[in-house]
């Protein structure tokens, strides 16, 4: 028996793949004892996991091989289950980035959404670039709201690229900032992830999904989170299912300012050091918001978050 480390690249849902460090390929299952550790989630074991396994001397191909130890995470990022509210859903761990790509119509990408996954991201110290997709699909409406989000985002320190996976606009940009590192690409189904995936890594052919004609919505087409090498480099991609909506999960309502950058810096400024910022007076983030220097659609993403932790369910 040898202890094996390696890295989860692909996660099927009962059982995990592992890339050992020497080299090999391994389908192993996750002990039993491991959903006892830690945070309370729907799996244990997340793709981008640095584990431990026990490989056999001659075992048999048919003998299960067994995830023992998950190594401390450096980071990853976590929702709230839909329906499992008291659960979490760890989507990767252990990233140098994560790509957060967003379309402006076909579908919508709420703000609300962009807001939540960032304040995540922050928490869990995941730096999140915003990609925003299908510039040629927009209108002169949709490029207008596209000026306005980069300005909002790009002031308060967010990098923003504008592509477009049918005419190749921006695959340069994102090739420069996924070179040499473990990206996460997240967003909506439909946004046109697995399109971006496939221009980046050609010969992977994932499947990409249609748009839902009456909901505006996408459908999903990638089943299991996966990561693939980048060619040449020691990178990775790593291509996660699309969700709806971006629940946060277990933070202290008092902590959730120190995840809007514009919010903490103004926040010492409130009269009352447990400032909510919704009703008081003296309050400095209400008088940023009057006089414009905090976005309207950022604070109503701020009080979603609030929500969060006062209800059992989050909101959308």
């Amino acid at each position: 028996m040898q202890t094996v480390h390696g890295l989860v690249i692909k996660n099927c849902g009962s059982t995990y793949l592992v890339k050992t460090d020497d080299g090999r390929f391994v389908e192993c299952l996750a002990k039993g004892n491991l959903r006892l550790k830690g945070i309370k989630s729907t799996s244990p074991v997340a793709i981008g996991d640095r584990v431990q396994i026990d490989l056999e001397d001659g075992a048999e191909s048919s003998t299960p091989v067994y995830i023992k130890e998950i190594d401390e995470r450096r980071n990853y990022i976590i929702r709230r289950s839909s329906n499992l509210s008291k659960q979490s859903h760890i989507l990767a761990a252990n990233l140098d980035l994560c790509l957060l790509v967003i379309t402006i119509n076909n579908p919508e990408t709420s703000t609300v959404f962009i807001d939540r996954f960032l304040v995540t991201a922050r928490a869990y110290r995941v730096p999140v670039t915003l990609v925003f997709n299908k510039s040629d699909l927009m209108s002169d409406a949709d490029r207008h709201v596209l000026e306005e989000l980069c300005a909002i985002y790009n002031k308060i320190g967010y990098d923003t690229i504008v592509c477009s996976a049918a005419d190749n606009t921006g695959l340069d940009l994102i090739r420069t900032q996924i070179k040499g590192k473990i990206t996460l690409f997240a967003g909506n189904s439909g946004v046109g992830k697995s399109s971006l995936i496939n221009k980046l890594l050609p010969g992977i052919n994932l499947r990409v999904g249609q748009i839902s004609d009456k909901h505006n919505t996408g459908m999903h087409t990638t089943t299991f989170s996966e990561m693939f090498p980048l060619e040449h480099d020691s990178g990775w991609i790593i291509d996660t299912p699309g969700v709806k909506g971006f629940g946060t999960f277990d933070m202290d309502r008092y902590e959730i300012p120190h995840y809007f950058p514009e919010m903490f810096n103004l926040s010492s400024n409130c009269r009352y050091g447990n400032c909510t910022h919704i009703n008081e007076p003296g309050c400095a983030i209400l008088a940023a918001l009057e006089s414009g220097e905090i976005a309207p659609s950022r604070y109503e993403s701020y009080l979603s978050i609030l929500s969060d932790s006062e209800q059992s369910k989050y909101r959308l």
